[in-house]
């Protein structure tokens, strides 16, 4: 995949999946944004680490779960480069619990980051796109999001609000152009999979049809691709990327 020229913001990219995209959109030739919420040194420092393979990129530090947060990110974008090409959303969180466990401040984080965030990143971004008339957004959502997990009411909310929107945003600005995809991945060897039980490893390993878990560039493959022309005649679809787990 040839992005070169392109700039790609990537929400959620210290670490992880979407460091893993920050990085794999780079190495097409993508100029990319990367963004953080609580440690300036940690976005800066992946910043620097892709600017050391020669590619151009930017750090900056955002709430994206808030206007003042998402418009900051933007802004700083479009000053510097003059436009966005590829928006990934991938910011999010978990508040795990059983839903008597839930509390109010449980559901509202994990909606606000990991749903709110997609309107308002999106929305923001497709004021440059659609006077481009092109563009490229592609949402993390999660297999999750579709057959639902015990003690995730308010993450499978989140995420499968993520393939609803995708599907809804695509008929709304495809004729100008700009594609809207969603990815729902499988469960992926980060550092949120491995706090978990050996034992609960091994038995979601079990479900799916190729015995073992996914890897952070998995995904970034699969957003590159998204991201370039090759991919120019689809939208409004959501790709599973699970190993063929066909649910938990």
């Amino acid at each position: 995949m040839d992005l070169t020229g392109k700039v790609a913001i990537i929400t959620g990219s210290t670490r992880g999946i979407g460091n893993a995209i920050a990085n794999r959109l780079a190495e097409a030739g993508a100029i990319t944004v990367v963004n953080g919420v609580s440690d300036a040194a940690r976005v800066e420092n992946v910043a620097e680490s892709i600017r050391s393979t020669g590619k151009d990129c930017t750090g900056v530090l955002a709430d994206v779960g808030t206007s003042d947060g998402v418009n900051n990110l933007i802004d700083t974008a479009v000053q510097k480069y003059g436009k966005i090409d590829i928006l990934v959303n991938n910011a999010g969180i978990v508040r795990d619990h059983g839903i008597m466990r839930m509390t109010e401040e449980d559901w509202d984080d994990v909606i606000r980051v990991n749903l709110k965030s997609v309107f308002l990143c999106s929305k923001a971004t497709l004021k440059h796109m659609l006077k481009q008339r092109s563009g490229r957004i592609i949402s993390i959502s999660s297999i999750i999001g579709i057959h639902g997990n015990a003690g995730q009411s308010n993450y499978s909310a989140s995420k499968a609000g993520i393939i609803a929107f995708t599907k809804t945003l695509s008929k709304e600005v495809g004729s100008r152009g700009i594609t809207i995809n969603a990815i729902a991945p499988g469960f992926i060897d980060t550092d949120m999979t491995r706090q978990l039980e050996e034992k609960w490893i091994e038995y979601l390993k079990s479900r799916t049809s190729l015995g073992f878990l996914g890897m952070p560039e998995d995904i970034a493959e699969a957003v590159a691709f998204l991201a370039s022309d090759k991919a120019r005649y689809i939208t409004g679809h959501v790709l599973g990327i699970n190993g063929g787990m066909g649910g938990i």
